[in-house]
């Protein structure tokens, strides 16, 4: 089997101006990027934006997954590719990738095998400079507050909490001392879990991304008050910085469905969702708009209902959750190594994770179910069966996809399932009142969705509590946590119970309209593995690249 940069270079692609000319899009509501890539002007986004929206908004999401990964960005893009197939014109709404885990331990994010976006080496490379721009626009503020700080200090500055940021995986930054006439201590994230890439995602429009750059607070007086951004007249700099990212990217699938690729914050450290400008626009632009949330529903698709859509207005007709036979066999207590070989009594046991995603999206988010099982070759007859009959017992249905190997004919089926059931009258609805205090959201999202029995916060966290309490009022909460399990540790597998969820430390984001709870040992600014995905990179003297996944 050919590797995915190898079939995505052996590709022939469309240009893009014909996959806008299907969109019912012209050339000058392009602005190309070479001849596979474009960005949708801003007149046209206005355009578009007042029309109604008339698609059927269709959300990915999955169990959690293995540290390599299950295929929910592959098994978006081959649905997609399967729904223009069955003849249900669709567009894929997708996160752009982040350098961090192309160079580090995932590889790149732009789907597998033959359901991929492409071209995927600019993709996951530098793309359209959307990630670069917003880290030199949040990195502008950083700069802006030293710089008055160092003048003066007019406006009394007595706390900095404005990071910095880099789209690398580089723990070395995590921690940093600025050397100031007072010297103080700060730090790097990655871009991904900065709030200006959360209010890039968030902003509904120009003037709303420059009126939320400007309510960003990076510090606090010597009278207790709250510094904002706009008090040192940042807001507008930062805007033009990010104007021309703020447009979405159009690409396509090997199939040549489009594709929207716009924004792309991590679902464990951030809110895990492409930008809301493309989601918009992607609703008016196609019939069936298949759109993913990061990592396992318990974060990204939380975050997709109790954030995106709480401050959009938007919502899902339906949810798909994929799974794989090696995730829950992983979630039986087998190890990693081991996920190839039949598994029947693990399978029993970690077949409950899937359960648990599945009833948290129908019991508390109100919305229509299908289970895509993402097939891989080691998976057995008995294997399949057995998740089968436990779907089927739930009451949903489990759609065997194979998309990887086959494009969109491998999950024919599972798009005629979705077409049927987005015909349905859904009811989706939030998990808290916004009236709630932050600690009251917290314990609603540990102990409904991730099965803990109390919230706990550390001597930090409980003085940020009480801090934030007037300021956090009304805001909903992104939990940073692992992914790889429903509570804060990364070793409780499947559906684990007697746990709690640890809350280290809180941050507010006004601009992005939320507060951040960081919980266990999940790191902002995360490091590079034993062995980094970049080893395998190379580049040979055409400048064609290889080892790139």
């Amino acid at each position: 089997m050919l590797s995915d940069i190898e079939i995505a270079q052996a590709a022939s692609l469309r240009p893009i101006q014909d996959i806008a000319y299907q969109l019912g899009l012209a050339a000058s509501d392009l602005h190309l990027y070479g001849q596979h890539m474009a960005k949708l002007t801003q007149a046209t986004v206005n355009h578009l934006h007042a029309q109604p929206a008339k698609a059927k908004l269709i959300l990915v999401t999955a169990i959690n997954p293995t540290p390599a990964g299950e295929g929910k960005t592959t098994t978006t893009v081959g649905l997609t590719d399967a729904l223009n197939l069955a003849g249900y014109p669709a567009l894929a709404c997708l996160r752009e990738p982040s350098l961090g885990p192309v160079f580090g331990m995932k590889g790149g994010a732009t789907g597998g095998g033959y359901a991929q976006v492409v071209p995927m080496e600019n993709i996951n490379l530098h793309f359209t400079g959307d990630f670069h721009a917003i880290t030199s626009a949040n990195n502008l503020l950083a700069a802006l507050v030293d710089n008055h700080i160092y003048q003066g200090n007019t406006l009394q500055f007595d706390q900095v909490s404005w990071r910095r940021c880099m789209d690398m995986n580089d723990r070395a930054l995590r921690r940093i001392t600025i050397n100031q006439p007072t010297s103080y201590d700060t730090g790097f994230d990655i871009t991904v879990a900065s709030e200006v890439m959360a209010i890039f995602c968030l902003a509904t429009d120009l003037a709303d991304l420059t009126h939320r750059l400007g309510r960003v607070q990076v510090g606090v007086s010597l009278k207790g008050k709250p510094i904002f951004a706009s008090d040192l007249q940042a807001e507008g700099a930062m805007t033009a910085l990010l104007k021309d990212a703020f447009q979405p990217n159009l690409v396509q699938t090997l199939e040549g469905s489009p594709a929207l690729l716009h924004g792309g914050p991590f679902a464990n450290i951030a809110h895990g969702c492409n930008t809301l400008v493309a989601t918009h626009t992607a609703l008016r632009l196609a019939d069936y708009v298949v759109t993913e949330a990061g990592f396992g529903a318990d974060l990204g698709a939380e975050k997709f209902m109790d954030i995106k859509c709480r401050q959009s207005g938007l919502r899902p007709d339906m949810a798909v959750v994929v799974a794989t036979v090696r995730a829950l066999k992983y979630h039986g207590g087998v190890e990693v190594a081991d996920l190839n070989t039949e598994n029947i009594p693990a399978l029993s046991i970690g077949i409950a994770n899937l359960k648990k995603h599945v009833d948290n999206l129908r019991q508390h988010f109100g919305l229509p179910v299908l289970v895509a099982l993402n097939h891989f070759t080691p998976d057995t007859d008995a294997e399949i069966v057995l998740i089968e009959s436990a779907v089927e017992s739930w009451g949903s249905s489990l759609h065997i996809c194979r998309h990887w190997a086959q494009g969109g004919q491998g999950a024919l089926d599972l798009a005629h399932a979705v077409a049927k059931m987005t015909q349905q009258t859904a009811a989706p609805k939030l998990l808290y009142d916004d009236d709630l205090s932050l600690a009251q959201k917290l314990h609603t999202i540990a102990t409904s969705l991730y099965g803990a029995t109390d919230v706990t916060f550390s001597t930090q966290a409980e003085r940020e509590l009480q801090l934030l309490a007037e300021a956090s009022r009304g805001l909903p909460v992104c939990v940073a946590k692992t992914q790889y399990s429903l509570s804060s540790d990364a070793k409780l597998r499947n559906v684990p119970e007697g746990h709690t969820l640890h809350v280290r430390e809180l941050r507010l984001s006004r601009g992005a309209g939320f507060v951040v709870a960081i919980c266990g040992d999940i790191m902002t600014m995360p490091g590079l593995p034993k062995q980094p995905a970049s080893h395998r990179i190379s580049v040979d003297a055409d400048g064609r690249i290889s080892g790139l996944s």
